[in-house]
């Protein structure tokens, strides 16, 4: 019998940095469905279903936004409001965007493979669930809490998005700066000038 060797990115959870966050967040992520699935199938107790599905919702995105995030690919945000203007921003933080370039964290690529593809998914669920409902007609109360649950999963799944293309571009920033090319090349030319007077 041949063993199958598993290699880094592979989707098993045994090769996680951090299984036991991994698996609480792909047990939130898969839950609020589950309840709301088996609540449409099981049950017409839409009070009972849509409190359980909108608690685990709820708990998903907290969970997702701190400490999922952070953990398995070192990505964190948030919203601050400017209490003198009024005005809203998203503030985007990624481990290893300080000014030390060595500070960078190394992200186990199954975490990010099981991250980012839980993260999409789940808004693909309830997108499908939504068109369910509109064609089930038969009580479309659930719809609401489709909307619901496709307004939480949508705005973490776009502001990890925005948050990741911050990464990068601070990366690429940082190293081109800290990798001494552009700073060599800067100084140099400064000090040829100097001398060259």
């Amino acid at each position: 019998m041949e063993q199958q060797q598993t290699r880094p990115g592979d989707l098993s959870w045994r090769l996680s940095s951090h299984p036991i966050t991994l698996l609480c967040f792909l047990g939130f992520r898969i839950s609020s469905v589950l309840v709301y699935l088996f609540g449409l199938i099981f049950t017409n107790n839409f009070v009972l279903i849509f409190i359980l599905t909108i608690l685990l919702l709820a708990t998903d995105f907290y969970y997702l936004k701190n400490i999922a995030g952070r953990r398995l690919v070192g990505l964190r945000w948030w919203n601050e409001v400017n209490t003198s203007t009024g005005d809203s921003h998203w503030v985007f933080e990624s481990s290893g965007s300080s000014s030390d370039p060595s500070s960078t964290r190394v992200i186990n690529a199954t975490d990010s493979r099981f991250f980012w593809m839980a993260l999409y998914v789940q808004p693909l669920l309830w997108v499908a669930l939504a068109v369910v409902a509109i064609v089930r007609l038969s009580n479309p109360i659930w719809l609401s809490l489709v909307v619901i649950a496709l307004i939480l999963t949508v705005t973490n799944t776009l502001a990890f998005s925005r948050c990741d293309k911050f990464s990068q571009a601070s990366n690429l920033a940082s190293s081109a700066i800290y990798s001494g090319g552009l700073a060599r090349n800067i100084a140099g030319g400064m000090i040829s000038r100097f001398f060259r007077r």
